[in-house]
């Protein structure tokens, strides 16, 4: 494969290249002992048709080709967003907030690529912070330790998620400025399932274990296994935030058969709590290119089996999210859970890229 073969183009390429090609093997485990009175909290159906966050329209923005990967919390009276923004040569990290979830306000980017850094001389994408995770709460933010607590992942090369990334742990006093530990994870410390690199973290605390889920990527597949990569997701878990213990298990949500919406990515997990059910929101890749945002339940933190239904779907040509509609996040307000998910239309290398919002009650 072209070691300058980015996940977007990855994407954007398999319904031209892989609709015919064999896929590795999977299984299709769905969430048979859940009713629908326990999926139904979940469910997020009404689209708002629009992006509440777009590219800047300044030309020398960190975000001004395009804006991606959504986190939404409550912090001081506000929601905020943390998203990744594009600017040609790498990601760097935004910080947003808003009244009412669908008017953004950008305050600063607070993570800023360093040139002298072997991990984020490129790229740098924090990717969430501890907060609370009830799937009904608005997401406050919980301290650790008298601080806040995210974790970022990079990628070591210019371009879109370009190379095999790594994972490490980030402390603030105010949310404006990070302090970044040296990596927690590495590729090459795992599993062959993520030899490739590991993508966006998103770190739950909860009754003292620190779970930390993630996806990952293999290393290059051969032609006769389509090419490309599979992705799939897992978690470590800490005690003390120093050491880190892979779970026997990984991952945890695995690629589903040849012709699933899971094919050939299981990604971006988000995971919330609804009382005794554990929920993980991720998005689909199939083999023919298309990513949906799907829904995983389990009674315990280890293990999910996938719910039979997509929780928000790609939309009719000419909408915002004709393409790609994936990378979720979610946060309860005002009688209603609110799907903060990436939005993409038109096709690479001339796609639009922003943040949507769905919601549980009509608009």
């Amino acid at each position: 494969m072209n070691s300058k073969m980015t996940r977007r183009k990855f994407a954007g390429g398999l319904g031209m290249t892989m609709a015919s090609l064999p896929l590795l093997p999977g299984t299709d485990l769905f969430a048979e002992d859940f009713t629908d009175k326990e999926i139904a909290p979940f469910r997020t159906p009404y689209k708002c048709g629009k992006l509440v966050l777009a590219a800047s329209t300044e030309p020398n923005a960190f975000d001004c080709k395009s804006v991606d990967d959504p986190f939404v919390f409550y912090h001081e009276g506000a929601f905020h967003m943390l998203y990744i923004g594009f600017d040609g040569t790498g990601y760097q990290t935004g910080l947003a907030r808003s009244k009412d979830m669908l008017h953004w306000e950008r305050l600063a980017c607070v993570a800023r690529r360093d040139p002298a850094s072997r991990y984020t001389r490129y790229n740098i994408a924090l990717s969430c912070i501890v907060r609370e995770d009830g799937l009904n709460s608005r997401g406050q933010l919980k301290k650790v330790r008298g601080r806040y607590l995210g974790a970022w992942n990079a990628y070591p090369n210019a371009g879109y998620e370009a190379g095999a990334a790594v994972i490490g742990l980030a402390w603030s006093d105010n949310l404006l400025h990070w302090e970044l530990t040296d990596p927690i994870l590495f590729p090459a410390d795992g599993a062959p399932w993520e030899h490739g690199g590991l993508y966006r973290p998103n770190l739950v605390e909860h009754d003292g274990v620190f779970y930390l889920y993630y996806n990952a990527k293999t290393d290059p597949l051969p032609k006769r296994e389509g090419g490309g990569w599979h992705e799939q997701s897992g978690v470590a878990t800490s005690h003390d935030l120093k050491h880190w213990e892979r779970h026997a298990g990984n991952p945890v949500l695995r690629n589903g058969g040849p012709d699933s919406w899971d094919a050939r990515f299981a990604s971006n997990p988000f995971v919330v709590r609804n009382k005794d059910v554990w929920g993980m929101y991720y998005f689909g890749l199939d083999r023919h290119g298309v990513a949906r945002e799907l829904l995983a339940l389990g009674r315990d933190p280890y293990h999910f089996t996938k719910v039979n239904e997509i929780m928000i779907d790609v939309g009719p040509p000419g909408s915002v999210d004709e393409t790609f509609a994936h990378k979720p996040c979610v946060i309860h307000h005002d009688g209603a859970l609110y799907h903060f998910y990436c939005a993409v239309s038109h096709k690479w290398p001339h796609e639009v890229r922003g943040i949507s919002v769905a919601r549980s009650k009509p608009w």
